[in-house]
């Protein structure tokens, strides 16, 4: 049975209108289970005129009313938290203890969000100057805008709409049109905990929607999370338009495994890192570089049959470790890529191109991969593939792979395994990515920090979350104030100084 999955704008369903549409897949089966009808620009900005009527009563809403309603929703999280993650497995395909891990970390932002009337507190100063005083507060932008993708159709929305709700801005999310349903359960649950109507919407589309999303001059701000060719988009198009934009794109995470490390936890920490959630992540590792030839060697000799064993099956299955890519497209471009590598003459170590399972022929299950021998000037090492494709390239030294890391044009997250602590610092301080872990393989802040990378992983000021996020979501206003005391000094024509 194929399910129609609406928008939700005004505090209910609503019908798409557009010829266009979208199928949503078991990427376990390769069964159509879903259908969208992809929103046209008069749909988005009909999206846009509601949150505009919804955001004077909601900005005026107590910080305090704010909190309590989204500590609302957050019991609501808490009691369902196995339904939201059995609906993210079965459109992305990850397994159900990975989807509930997401929905987890979510519930760690709306948490922290409930915290925002404290965080909004401005600064007051008495007396800048003879009886004159001057203080600021943060205020809402707005209506403003999430555009998500599909790896976490819960937890990425949940880095922004909670953020931006608490601080008094109205929001439109538009989700990956991949995995959309959990954005429908997310809204209702909204509604129960007593989110007024448009304050939250969701409009279901793909890059029409986006653009009307960039180009309506009623949407203050952007929030994105994607690939780096889009994210520079989002990025250009949407401030071109005057918008305050915070637009994460790609990455291409490596892991350093010094000489001296623990090798059975660095191997469990890239088992987890690299094939967790079959590679489609954008803090997974995706390169391993062990330091000298015989770090190497112990390295693989540890790894190669732990991903040989990897428990590979449908998200329904509690005994899976790594479930199938999200469509076949995407199955299609990773493989591609393992193509690739082989014919630029990377040493093939595990290959995860034959994999099939009985009863699940159509689904886009691949297995682990692993390149050995990998050099910098491969497509596998300079691209982020995004699925469960692992590439070990040697370094001689720290310093060579510290190098490494610092000239690749992605910075989002790296991690360094040893025991030396001079090394952990040095490497701690000086490379070039925005989020490090020293044996921490990923180090994604928790929600009261804040999330975001360097260099082509980030595009905009703001990291999302945490402080950061309260920064974004607010624009900063100053008062400076002086009551009548019958003094009169006459008209001064110069620049104001406080005598």
């Amino acid at each position: 049975m194929v399910t129609t999955i609406n928008h939700w704008i005004g505090g209910k369903e609503v019908a798409g209108k557009g010829s266009r549409k979208g199928a949503v897949f078991n990427p376990a089966t390769g069964e159509q289970t879903g259908e969208i009808v992809l929103a046209t620009t008069a749909e988005l900005d009909a999206a846009v005129q509601v949150a505009q009527e919804a955001a004077p009563a909601w900005q005026a809403t107590t910080p305090l009313r704010r909190a309590r309603i989204l500590n609302a929703f957050l019991r609501i999280l808490e009691t369902r938290t196995k339904e939201l993650a059995a609906c993210i497995s079965a459109e992305h395909g990850k397994v159900l203890s990975d989807a509930m891990g997401e929905v987890q970390r979510g519930m760690e932002v709306v948490e922290f969000a409930t915290a925002a009337p404290s965080l909004l507190k401005g600064e007051y100063t008495e007396n800048v100057g003879t009886k004159v005083d001057s203080w600021s507060t943060r205020q809402p932008l707005g209506v403003v805008a999430g555009i998500t993708p599909f790896n976490f159709p819960a937890m990425v929305p949940m880095w922004m709409f909670p953020t931006a709700l608490a601080c008094g801005n109205t929001f439109i999310l538009k989700p990956s049109e991949r995995d959309p349903s959990a954005s429908l359960l997310i809204a209702r649950w909204l509604k129960e905990a007593g989110l007024p109507d448009g304050v939250f919407n969701v409009v279901q589309g793909d890059k029409e929607a986006v653009d009307a999303i960039l180009h309506n001059p009623g949407i203050s701000a952007v929030s994105f999370v994607g690939s780096t060719p889009i994210a520079r988009y989002i990025y250009s198009t949407g401030t071109a338009n005057g918008k305050r934009v915070q637009a994460l794109g790609g990455a291409k995470n490596h892991m350093i495994i010094m000489p001296d490390a623990d090798m059975d936890q660095a191997v469990d920490a890239l088992m987890g890192a690299a094939y967790g959630s079959a590679g489609e992540r954008c803090m997974a590792i995706s390169v391993a570089v062990p330091v000298g030839d015989g770090t190497a060697e112990a390295l693989l000799k540890k790894l190669e049959p732990k991903v040989r064993a990897l428990k590979v099956g449908p998200g329904t299955d509690a005994d899976a470790e790594m479930g199938p890519l999200v469509t076949k497209q995407h199955y299609d471009k990773v493989k591609g890529y393992i193509d690739q590598g082989v014919k630029e003459g990377a040493k093939l170590v595990v290959d995860g191109r034959g994999f099939k399972m009985q009863g699940y022929e159509n689904g886009y299950f691949l297995g682990g991969t692993i390149f050995d021998h990998v050099t910098t000037d491969m497509t596998i090492y300079k691209e982020e593939i995004f699925g469960p494709v692992l590439s070990m390239v040697r370094a001689k030294s720290y310093d060579e792979a510290a190098t490494m890391i610092n000239k690749h044009e992605y910075g989002n997250g790296t991690a360094i395994f040893t025991r030396d602590g001079d090394a952990a610092r040095e490497f701690a301080q000086s490379i070039q990515v925005g989020m490090v872990g020293v044996n921490v393989p990923i180090p994604v802040p928790m929600a009261f920090h804040s999330f975001g990378g360097w260099k082509a992983s980030l595009f905009g000021d703001h990291h999302m979350h945490g402080p950061e996020g309260i920064r974004f979501y607010t624009k900063l206003k100053t008062i400076t104030s002086r009551w009548p005391t019958g003094i009169r000094s006459g008209a001064e024509f110069v620049m104001p100084t406080m005598k």
